[in-house]
């Protein structure tokens, strides 16, 4: 039933009864929308429950919005289950004060709200719960009020300590709450990263005499780990590593003619030599594993290793569980496909025949990893299984290993995106790779930031071994420095696939993969060559990361505010973070106007709502571009020039006034 003060909409919440999310340091906005019959004021509280049991109580402010919501921010920096409920009631005080600073002002009932204001302290001054000197104050106060004139009582309705002294403690009436719901606070990194795809079989790959290539190995790859580092990436994502299956194999440029000495695609799993928990023997042992993940970690990086459930038609469940597939009517098992495109070298899994059995296979795979070192799974199209499935696994795993986090490669309709974040993946692809122009962005960033940002983090990628939009084939190098600028900022976690950094933009004809595609062949690069000749974004994306780590604001997801500009090419978003936030004593405010054509040059004038980090509109500030270093002179309307072909971004601080 509705308790006596309604409370309605409470936020953060996720859709379907699951949980909500957050991690550790986001500031969390707690919102819910109260109201009474009347005009008597209320106040609301929050009420949270630490994982460890203990209690504590946030007011929350009135909105002024029209749409009777209240909130309040909150940064949780316990990881773990919290509970919280809101509790709202009559503000006592508040009414009377309000009442009766408008009726003494007008020489109304001058007698009556002293009389009242005096019933209310000697009530104040009786509650248990208030300190000894607190109690002896209101007593003072309420004795003035004994036949007070109008120039007394209205002194003490417009008392600002009083005012403070009641929002502290309120004198509440008519308490009501709401149901308790739970937010699961996860690990920063859940929220927090940038991610560093490459091949381990490419790294350390050297052509033989007569032209094939031997391939690298975890060995060969760890001497890859200080570069990836130093650009300031802090996840290491690994497609899958296994053995690969002959079946089927694909060669160069997805064909079906593999030679003898084509690797094949890595998500074609299993083989004679194991299945999901064995390691490529081109790559090395376990123990070759390990080394690689205790090298990553000396780096400062994490490895994430890709968990793709599917197989090879040579893995060792095809012989061993055929009830995990799918059979057609001639005794073939079904291969997969995501027309136009087909995977002949693979087979899904059927959760059907055998859900049990099947689920507790993918319980014991990825407990193999994790004992291997392994506490980040990226998973390969996690919406072609059932939703119930992915609930189950991601509660048993983390239930047992709470810093485990998974990322859905959820590539697929709102709805099951939605759902499988909700269900419990603490990261989400997202559909940034197709969002280009101003309003795609502009809709999409402040969806992200508003709409689904208690339950959904998205991973911003820029890339992957089979996504190379038209937008960076036929956008030149400025489309690079774009999408990188505006993944890096917009959201507190991004990342990039190898190649991205040498301006890789050639396809394969007809699709939107590169040629000579690194999921079927090796790939030879020199990246510090490209580098020392300058033909290299890597210190651009090493600028990136020292600015992401350098200003707290960027590593929110709620604080995305869109501005306008008067150019249709033209993005401006703010991210603001008060100083109670940042841990340095002072405000952090990122603005980041981006001209999002890579073809031109852009002249407008940018207009920005700077009450957003305190500033009057009209008034003066400066700002730095953290890119270029200059300096402006800025108010809310400022004129900008961004060339494409020179620096098609600025990432400025606001320089807070002393």
């Amino acid at each position: 039933m509705t308790g006596r003060i309604p409370l309605a909409d409470a936020t953060p919440a996720a859709p379907g009864g699951f949980p909500a999310k957050a991690f550790v340091g986001e500031v969390v906005p707690f919102r819910v929308v109260a109201f009474r019959e009347g005009h008597d004021r209320i106040g609301i509280h929050v009420r949270l429950t630490a994982p460890d049991g203990e209690e504590s109580l946030h007011r929350l402010t009135a909105l002024h919005d029209g749409t009777d919501s209240w909130s309040t921010e909150i940064a949780l920096d316990v990881q773990g289950r919290w509970l919280y409920r809101f509790e709202a009631f009559a503000d006592d005080h508040a009414t009377w004060a309000h009442a009766a600073a408008v009726k003494i002002a007008a020489d109304i009932d001058v007698e009556v709200m002293a009389a009242l204001g005096r019933e209310l302290f000697t009530r104040a001054a009786a509650e248990k719960a208030r300190p000894t000197a607190e109690r002896a104050h209101l007593r003072a106060v309420a004795a003035t009020l004994t036949g007070a004139d109008a120039t007394t009582a209205l002194s003490v309705a417009t008392d600002p300590d009083l005012a403070a002294l009641f929002a502290a403690r309120p004198l509440a009436s008519l308490t009501s709450a709401s149901a308790e719901q739970t937010l699961i606070v996860e690990r920063t990194t859940a929220g927090v990263s940038a991610w560093y795809e490459f091949f381990p079989r490419s790294e350390g790959a050297r052509r033989k005499a007569d032209g094939t290539i031997r391939s690298g190995t975890f060995r060969t790859a760890s001497k890859r780990l200080p570069a990836v580092a130093a650009m300031g990436f802090d996840v290491l994502y690994l497609p899958p590593i296994h053995p690969i299956g002959r079946t089927h194999r694909k060669g160069p440029n997805n064909t079906l003619d593999a030679a003898p000495a084509d690797p094949g695609s890595p998500w074609a799993i299993g083989a004679a030599e194991g299945g999901h928990d064995a390691v490529h023997p081109d790559l090395g042992t376990l123990a070759d594993f390990r080394f690689f993940v205790r090298e990553a970690r000396k780096a400062g990086l994490e490895v994430a290793l890709d968990l793709a459930l599917q197989a090879s038609p040579d893995h060792p469940w095809v012989t061993s569980h055929p009830e995990w597939f799918t059979t057609l009517p001639d005794g073939t098992i079904a291969y997969a496909e995501n027309p136009p495109k087909k995977y002949q070298d693979i087979y899904p899994l059927n959760f059907d025949g055998d859900p049990d059995g099947l689920s507790s296979e993918v319980l014991r795979i990825v407990e193999h990893w994790v004992s291997q070192g392994v506490s980040i799974f990226r998973v390969d199209n996690p919406h072609t299984k059932p939703l119930r499935f992915w609930e189950w696994l991601i509660a048993r795993v983390t239930a047992a290993h709470p810093d485990v986090v998974f990322l859905a490669e959820a590539f697929t309709r709102p709805a099951p995106l939605r759902g499988l974040a909700a269900a419990g993946f603490q990261q989400s692809y997202t559909y940034f790779t197709w969002r280009n122009t101003k309003r795609e962005l502009e809709e999409f960033l402040t969806a992200v930031a508003t709409d689904t940002a208690d339950f959904l983090r998205p991973n911003l990628f820029v890339n992957t071994p089979d996504i190379l939009t038209e937008y960076l084939q036929f956008g030149g190098r400025a489309a690079y420095r774009i999408r990188a600028a505006i993944a890096a900022t917009a959201a507190p976690t991004y990342g990039v696939y190898a190649g991205f950094e040498l301006y890789e933009n050639v396809a394969r004809p007809g699709s939107e993969e590169n040629i000579d595609n690194e999921k079927y062949e090796y790939k030879l690069r020199d990246f510090a060559a490209a580098e020392a000749a300058g033909d290299s974004l890597a210190p651009f994306l090493r600028r990136l990361n020292e600015i992401r780590e350098a200003h707290p604001a960027l590593r929110q997801l709620r604080n995305l505010r869109v501005h306008w500009s008067d150019d249709d090419s033209i993005l401006v978003y703010s991210k603001r973070l008060d100083a109670a936030f940042t841990g340095t004593g002072s405000a952090d405010t990122i603005i980041v106007v981006v001209n999002v054509d890579p073809h031109s040059v852009r002249e407008t004038t940018v207009h920005l709502d700077t009450r957003v980090w305190g500033v009057e509109p009209g008034t003066e500030y400066e700002v730095e571009d953290l890119v270029t270093g200059a300096v402006w002179t800025w108010s809310d309307h400022n004129f900008v020039r961004l060339d494409a072909f020179v620096e098609p971004v600025h990432i400025l601080k606001v320089k807070e006034r002393s």
